[in-house]
């Protein structure tokens, strides 16, 4: 599945895109208007794209910029039905560019899927079903600004899901929700440079089945998936 920004040439050629400038900074232009805000929109269905960009090509405070442009957007706008593995591998990428914040439009977000595109560095969230262009404005403008946008029902499973996932570390000794224990830390140093359990037990001189259960138990605090998601989640959290 491809996630291709917008690319319209009526729009490219009606609003030639401007430099992108620092979130919250807004420079007036030659004219004494701010500049407006640059915005790059990314979905795998045309429909869903063509929605969004409809309603966001009518505010004078919006520049759309193109396929060419994309990486220099001030914001990445994700439009998709449902958060899976393909959108998330798309907010990965989004997040190296240091240069963009990232906002999602989306149809349903599970709780679990919530949890999984915070991590990714997304700074607002808006339901696809109220995404109308004053909505679409609000958010774009928040994000550019350094702010979060979260529908409040969203914000409240996030904080329930967050103090369950605190209560559950401190009910082990030692342990934090942003902490990994030394030996935790160890086994996911291995795991990231390719060790197998076999090869991390000769490593650490423990049982493969201690290597099994450590490793287990770190994916299971952190609600996270696998392996490869831990040693992703550790490093973006500066834990190994």
């Amino acid at each position: 599945m491809s996630y291709a920004p917008h690319n319209d040439p009526a729009v490219s050629a009606a609003t030639p895109c401007q430099p992108a400038n620092p979130p919250s900074t807004h420079r007036a232009s030659r004219t004494g208007l701010p500049n407006r805000v640059t915005v790059a929109v990314y979905a795998a269905d045309p429909v869903l794209r063509v929605g969004v960009v409809h309603q966001m090509r009518q505010r004078p405070e919006l520049d759309l910029v193109d396929l060419a442009d994309a990486e220099r957007a001030q914001v990445s706008l994700v439009v998709v039905d449902s958060v899976d593995d393909d959108v998330v591998a798309l907010l990965h990428r989004l997040r190296r560019n240091s240069a963009t914040r990232t906002g999602l439009v989306v149809g349903t977000l599970k709780s679990g899927a919530l949890q999984r595109v915070v991590e990714c560095g997304v700074a607002a969230v808006l339901r696809r079903a109220e995404a109308d262009q004053d909505q679409l404005l609000h958010m774009v403008l928040a994000i550019a600004n350094g702010e979060g946008v979260l529908p409040g029902d969203l914000l409240g499973k996030l904080l329930t899901h967050v103090g369950s996932l605190q209560r559950s570390a401190s009910n082990q000794p030692g342990l934090s929700l942003s902490t990994l224990t030394t030996r935790e830390a160890a086994m996911l140093r291995l795991v990231s440079e390719g060790l197998d359990t076999a090869e991390i037990a000769r490593k650490t001189s423990y049982s493969e089945r201690t290597v099994k259960n450590v490793l287990h138990a770190v994916i299971t605090r952190l609600q996270l998936r696998n392996r490869a998601h831990a040693v992703g989640y550790a490093l973006r959290n500066g834990l190994i």
